[in-house]
């Protein structure tokens, strides 16, 4: 690839910083101190990957028993282990052994190593979008519900859907700001995608090169199944760095005033797979892409600005301003919806019994379909006006759950992983003390209900939420102090 200088800069180039001069003594080590909140956040990410598994093994031993008679159970088990189970323990893994510092690699949301970051940019927001858009590429749609329903329709109908969002990589601990793609003869399975970071502030490439942006820019070459996870995604193109390519050559044939430098052997040329297991191959250069130079028509610098999104440990982000906006991820909306519909089972339950369509002994918690007052039997008409009154009681305390969970309450979402881990262990602990087995006759669904608000709840992105919305309640509350103190 040609280039306009071999390399970016020099070491002379490098603003001096503390660290170049020797230290006078070696700076103390802190300990690093976890809050409770964070410990019990970690324990129950890794207790919903290993209540998964138990799942799965349980669903497994439950197909095994009636004989794999129902395709039910083959989808149920691969939805299960592909979307929950493995990238669950992979990110649990990978918490352990895959560094968190920027090594020239994306990261997936599972924590594996993505695609490998080619590109490097200089030039505000509005310079980007605009030089992208007028090179011949569309900005992608963000992830949402909507969003990938229209992907796997057009996918399946290989109808045409040049807006098509791409699967969140990391870097800086945050997903992509905003995302590129070129849809090739109107196959949504076959596409050109760059995805763009924005760099934090005062950063430097390794070397000591400033930039504004860094990039990671892939050809999709057709829809398969992961090789580490076994999900639905695109495979891409092995050679990187022909796309690398392409991205700068569309760029400088629309916008000549554009200028690249190429950073020779920013790392080590290699061969790899990324986070869905496919073959990626790189001889490590990285052009630094300046579009400083290129004008801007009139209003684009407030239509084309992007949106910063939510750093994933919230720093940087959430002090940037008070427009930030914070999405309520897909898992906050799934474990709200969960803690609703069990409130409204209890509420069914509650009319069913008061109605004389079910009897006590279809309820669980009471014994037998008795209950015991000061040593005298209640028979059951007595008894029903007070099960009916506790289940009432339950479905308003979890339609109140639900809803501060959707709300971001961090304090919520906390007592709902609580009790749905209590659930669960009790539910284990019964079988490990000789009682029925977990399955479809007795309560599988009830244990998998738990561990699904359990897995969802507990999640990386349902747990940024919470906390991002706690910051900015708790910043509110502060400046809304402040001007009662000043007024």
């Amino acid at each position: 690839m040609s280039s306009d200088t071999e390399r970016a800069g020099t070491d002379q180039d490098r603003p001096a910083t503390d660290g170049d001069s020797a230290p006078a003594s070696a700076p103390a080590v802190r300990r690093r101190r976890f809050p409770i909140p964070a410990l019990l956040d970690q324990a129950f990410f890794v207790l919903g990957g290993v209540a998964a598994t138990l799942l799965a093994v349980v669903l497994v031993t439950d197909g095994v028993r009636s004989g794999w008679a129902q395709i039910g159970f083959y989808v149920a088990v691969w939805v299960l282990v592909a979307y929950l189970v493995l990238p669950r323990l992979h990110r649990i893994l990978t918490r352990l052994y895959v560094p968190d510092y920027f090594i020239g690699r994306a990261r997936t949301s599972d924590g594996l190593l993505g695609d490998p970051v080619n590109l490097a940019f200089q030039g505000s927001d509005a310079q980007l979008v605009h030089a992208m858009t007028s090179s011949g590429w569309t900005r992608a749609d963000e992830v949402t519900v909507r969003s990938s329903r229209r992907i796997i329709t057009a996918t399946l109908t290989r109808r045409s859907y040049h807006r098509a969002p791409v699967s969140p990589l990391f870097v800086f601990g945050r997903q992509q700001d905003v995302a590129f793609q070129q849809e090739v003869a109107g196959n949504p399975g076959k596409r050109h995608h760059v995805r763009f970071w924005r760099c934090p502030e005062n950063w430097f490439l390794p070397g000591g090169f400033p930039v504004e942006w860094v990039a990671a820019g892939t050809f999709d070459r057709s829809v398969g199944l992961s090789l580490f996870t076994l999900q639905v995604t695109h495979k891409i193109s092995p050679d990187t760095d022909q796309e690398r390519d392409h991205i700068v050559a569309s760029l400088r044939e629309h916008h000549p005033e554009a200028t690249v430098d190429v950073i020779q052997d920013f790392s080590t040329g290699y061969h790899s797979r990324n986070g869905g297991g496919d073959s990626i191959v790189t001889d490590g250069d990285l052009p630094v892409v300046d579009l400083r130079a290129i004008p801007l028509p009139s209003g684009a610098a407030g239509r084309d600005a992007i949106a910063p999104v939510a750093a994933t440990e919230l720093a940087g982000a959430l002090g940037t301003s008070s427009a930030t906006v914070l999405r309520r991820p897909v898992t906050t909306h799934v474990g709200a919806l969960m803690l609703v519909a069990r409130g409204l089972a209890y509420a069914l339950q509650a009319v069913l019994l008061l109605a004389g369509a079910a009897s006590l002994d279809d309820l669980t918690w009471l014994d037998g379909g008795t209950a015991t007052a000061g040593g005298s039997t209640l028979d059951e008409a007595s008894t029903r006006p007070i099960a009916a009154a506790l289940l009432g009681a339950a479905t308003l305390l979890w339609l109140l759950l639900g809803a501060l969970v959707l709300r971001g309450s961090g304090t919520a979402r906390l007592l709902a992983l609580s009790s749905s881990l209590l659930s669960t262990i009790t539910a284990f602990a019964a079988v490990l003390q000789g009682g029925a087995a977990i399955s479809l006759q007795t309560n599988l669904g009830s244990v998998a209900f738990d561990i699904l608000v359990l897995l969802a709840l507990s999640s990386r992105s349902s747990r940024d939420y919470a906390a991002a919305k706690s910051r900015l309640r708790a910043g509110s509350r502060s400046r809304r102090a402040a001007r009662g103190r000043t007024g």
